[in-house]
């Protein structure tokens, strides 16, 4: 391609509201342009990256033995009614009427629609296994769309979606989607780290998150001293080193549902447990925190140490799955409490508590609030009868649930996740397959998504500096800039015969033939990250000598010789470039 013919979309400032280097070096290189929030369109530069990273998925996913399908983006509602999705996916569907008044949504995902897909096409156990997947647009109408394409409303993703005879086979399935996946991170330059992870909306019983650390990651993950653990917060349970002793001395004094005869204390104005702890000259440990939730509607408290807070995750899959919102002033007051002062005595029967398991760590006496404003109570024992449950988020330090070390905390950026889905959508669109013996079968299905624009800026979050991207050469928009520096029409010949030259080879290469200054040539080249730049200056038209420059590492090197020979040379750093991205995927299958 000829830079003169292209369009070489770079900017000299960043944007303003940019706060991470992926959305303002995309931008500035001329890959993407805002058209509002969460929705971006692509330029030529960045489809050119876009098309090789979905390429690279592609190529994996025909290699594990997956069919490539095409679903429509618009799914109408009666799919995610007859799953049960349509009410729990909540407000992030975008979902409209058409002209006949019937609902429909831009899907966010595809279980339903491939599920029923496959009821119409498979019949017997020799259909399975069976792999389906697309590479698709999506839809989310997220609440804080950020950091550029990481997290916007329209998105590209591969989904795809095993159907398998029994829980032994789709472990297989499972493993292969597990290998594939490391497979393309490696093959795309990005080092990731698989956690554990929840399966949300999703349902199913396992599921593993590819995260790739970086400080502006959203997800919090927890590893352990020698990384024999390794998990997403919300999915960590809580470890305790040692658990309390509420045996006689617990039944000698039970609460009797009130707050009558626990000791009073004035904490004015002191609505935080740090406030509280520091007022009472108590450890925050020593607090029984109490938060009030609306669980599908119906009031729940949750009681847990004061030096803790909420998993709403582990919350909400306690309550099987329900909407879990936090309680509103209006209803804390409707519930018989204050803001800052709530205690789980006193409050109205319609609430429902819950107890964490970190309220085995300590005690047997605690403080809680009076549910009234202004005051706390002292003197509180909880009834060693009652029913305590892992509600608490991990936090570093923790013990490792593995018993090696305590945990470590780290931000990573989702890129890829796998879940094992069970009978869930193959039950619902009533999937069945005639078994060997005859009878009816209903396959148990996986999922395994990556996020393709996410991909494609996470590539750069961790492959940049200072003067703009640092692309492996699998994704990069070219991956060889050919800068010429000609005067007159003899050199401009010569610089187009190794241009052609390079091109016959095999070389995917942007020639900025541009009648530019040097600088601006060589920014650009630096900016958008081509990982090969070649430069046709004075030494080469009268010496014949090439300035060859590795953009990763800003290695220069001089190649002499005819053009035969010089094709060759950047023949032999290109392939040492892909070599080491298959070094690492061969690594990665392991």
């Amino acid at each position: 391609m000829l830079a003169s013919r292209s369009l070489i979309a770079t900017l000299r400032d960043d944007p303003g509201d940019a706060v991470v280097a992926s959305h303002r070096l995309m931008i500035r290189a001329g890959l993407v342009r805002k058209l509002g929030a969460g929705l971006y369109h692509l330029l030529p530069m960045g489809l050119r990256t876009f098309r090789k990273i979905e390429n690279v998925i592609r190529e994996e996913m025909n290699a594990a033995g997956a069919l490539e399908f095409q679903l429509p983006i618009l799914t109408p509602s009666e799919l995610w009614e007859q799953s049960g999705r349509w009410e729990k996916m909540g407000k992030e569907m975008m979902r409209f009427k058409d002209r006949h008044e019937v609902w429909n949504a831009l899907g966010p995902t595809h279980e339903e629609s491939f599920s029923s897909l496959v009821s119409e096409l498979i019949k017997s156990y020799r259909d399975l296994p069976l792999n389906v997947y697309q590479i698709h647009t999506k839809f989310r109408d997220e609440i804080r769309p950020r950091f550029g394409v990481i997290r916007s409303r329209e998105f590209c993703m591969k989904d795809a979606y095993s159907f398998d005879l029994d829980e032994k086979a789709l472990d297989i399935t499972y493993q292969k989607m597990r290998v594939a996946y490391r497979r393309i991170f490696a093959r795309l330059g990005l080092s990731t780290v698989p956690v554990e992870a929840d399966t949300g909306a999703m349902g199913g019983t396992g599921s593993e998150e590819f995260m790739v650390p970086s400080e502006i990651g959203e997800e919090t993950l927890l590893v352990s001293e020698n990384d024999k653990y390794r998990s997403n917060q919300e999915k960590t349970p809580v470890s305790y080193a040692k658990a309390g002793d509420f045996s006689a001395a617990n039944q000698a004094a039970q609460p009797t549902g009130d707050l009558k005869g626990l000791e009073r204390h004035h904490t004015p104005g002191m609505k935080t447990i740090a406030d509280v702890a520091k007022h009472l000259n108590v450890a925050a440990t020593a607090i029984l925190k109490t938060v009030l939730y609306y669980a599908d509607g119906k009031p729940v408290a949750v009681c847990l140490r004061g030096d803790r807070d909420v998993n709403e995750i582990k919350l909400s899959n306690h309550l099987d799955g329900a909407t879990v919102l936090p309680a509103t002033p209006q209803q804390i007051k409707e519930l018989g409490s204050v803001i800052g002062f709530i205690g789980p005595l006193g409050l109205s029967k319609d609430a429902r508590i819950v107890w964490d398991l970190s309220l085995t760590e300590g005690g047997p006496e605690w403080i809680v609030g009076a549910n009234e404003a202004e005051y706390h109570c002292g003197g509180c024992v909880l009834d060693p009868a009652r029913e305590s449950v892992d509600l608490a988020l991990a936090q570093a330090g923790d013990p490792s649930p593995a018993g090696d070390g305590v945990l470590k905390e780290i931000k990573g950026i989702e890129v890829g996740h796998i879940f094992k889905l069970g009978k869930k959508y193959t039950e619902a669109f009533k999937v069945t397959v005639q078994g060997e013996d005859g009878r009816p079968l209903t396959p148990v299905m996986g999922c395994y998504g990556v996020g393709v624009n996410r991909t494609m800026a996470t590539i750069i979050e961790q492959w940049h500096d200072d003067k703009g991207i640092l692309w492996p050469i699998s994704a990069a928009p070219y991956e060889i800039a050919l800068v010429s520096i000609a005067k007159g029409e003899d050199e401009i010949a010569k610089a187009r015969e190794f241009y052609e030259a390079l091109t016959a080879a095999g070389c995917d290469v942007l020639w900025d033939d541009r009648p530019a200054r040097p600088g601006v040539k060589f920014g650009d080249a630096e900016l958008i990250g081509y990982p090969i730049r070649l430069t046709m200056g004075k030494g080469y038209f009268q010496d014949g000598e090439l300035e060859v420059v590795r953009r990763a590492d800003g290695e220069q090197l001089k190649c002499s010789g005819d053009t035969a020979a010089l094709v060759g040379q950047v023949l032999k750093l290109r392939e040492e470039l892909y070599a080491e991205l298959e070094h690492n995927a061969a690594g990665a299958s392991t």
